[in-house]
């Protein structure tokens, strides 16, 4: 996105990747459906960016209305799910990208594959297939994204360079993770279920989207809505019946035959084996007054042993802090140098926010390094 801002404003621009191809992550995202923006209020869809001010008036310049229009533009059809979040037709990231590129060829935006930078020795070293070269542009974007998912190429290996340069970078953490969880051995039956029909709560954050049972832990879109605040330290508590009140559900204990066993109680009672298999997992030892075993399944602790690591994550939280950057995005250490994306210190929950704040971030900073070439 920087490239194409910056090309725009008719400058030569050159991407160095130190991958053998682009977007690696981006076509990860699409994996399972590119979620690109979330068809909501600018306002209501800025404050789900947390922890970095500055990045509002970025939003306010391509929040969801121009990320649509931008993807149209490129030929591509989109449509919006119940919740507002907005898909490619083809759900594929992979059009999407064809067009991009193509169109940034076009534009005269050389790509230079497996060109990874090393250092800031005489200008920006790269290490290339040909061996060590410097570049000395009159104003450079950074947009190497955060620690998660290192293998695609965001390994914060840039960490080092920036540090010694003077820049301030706040440690990485996980975001949009799982947590791991020592299961006992009934709930193995049910790794890989689905957990469906719960509200899920974490400091002032809640959750009722769906999420899943794997062997190490749990994970899915309902647990990354309120990841943070577990990861933070908040203690989780999942409503296992949130349609339901506490009379209601105690009712329906109640009225389960005494002559069933406790799991085919459970069963009858929540209409589902695997928030059953919960209650029996996190609520032991179970009272056995109905209205007690009903408001321990409203309130049923989420007992878990800490988030998965940066390596499984979805994105990453940390990064350049906000104090080291201007309003631009231009590092204050190194002036004419930008920085976009996971780079910098926020963190987003799933739903089209991470997509569109780093586009957002990526045409802000070109914007920026736009004027300073052009003067």
């Amino acid at each position: 996105m920087a490239a194409e801002t910056v090309a725009k404003a008719g400058c030569k621009v050159i991407v160095a990747d130190a991958m053998p191809s682009p977007a690696r992550k981006f076509l990860m995202a699409g994996k399972s459906g590119l979620n690109l923006t979330k068809d909501e209020d600018p306002a209501a869809f800025a404050a789900r960016i947390d922890g970095f001010p500055a990045l509002a008036p970025v939003l306010e310049g391509f929040g969801p209305a121009e990320v649509m229009d931008w993807a149209r533009g490129l030929g591509i059809e989109l449509f919006s799910g119940s919740t507002g979040r907005v898909f490619p037709t083809a759900m594929k990231a992979s059009p999407l990208l064809r067009a991009w590129l193509a169109r940034l060829e076009k534009s005269g935006v050389e790509l230079r594959p497996r060109w990874r930078w090393i250092g800031l020795e005489d200008g920006f070293r790269f290490d290339t297939p040909d061996g060590p070269t410097n570049l000395h542009p009159r104003a450079t974007v950074l947009a190497l994204g955060g620690a998660s998912w290192p293998r695609l190429g965001s390994d914060a290996g840039w960490v080092p360079i920036l540090e010694q340069a003077g820049v301030g970078i706040a440690p990485f953490k996980p975001a949009n993770m799982g947590f791991r969880v020592a299961w006992s051995d009934p709930m193995h039956r049910h790794f890989g279920a689905a957990v469906k029909g719960t509200a899920i709560h974490a400091g002032p954050l809640s959750s009722r989207g769906e999420w899943v049972i794997t062997r190490h832990g749990i994970e899915g879109g309902g647990i990354y809505e309120i990841a943070a605040q577990l990861r933070d330290g908040a203690a989780g508590h999942v409503d296992l019946a949130p349609d339901l009140s506490v009379e209601t559900l105690a009712r329906r204990f109640a009225s389960s035959p005494g002559k069933q066993s406790l799991g085919n109680r459970l069963r009858r009672a929540l209409g589902d084996p695997v928030r059953a298999a919960l209650l029996m997992e996190w609520g032991r030892p179970l009272p056995g007054e109905p209205a007690q075993l009903a408001a321990l399944a409203k309130a049923l602790p989420l007992r878990h042993n800490g988030p998965m690591g940066l390596d499984r994550a979805i994105s990453s939280a940390g990064g350049i802090r906000a104090e080291a950057l201007t309003k631009d995005l231009e590092l204050r250490a190194l002036p004419g140098t930008y920085a976009a994306g996971e780079m910098l210190d926020w963190e987003a929950p799933t739903g089209g926010y991470l997509v569109t704040a780093c586009l957002a971030t990526g045409q802000h900073a070109g914007h920026a390094a736009a004027r300073r070439v052009m003067g």
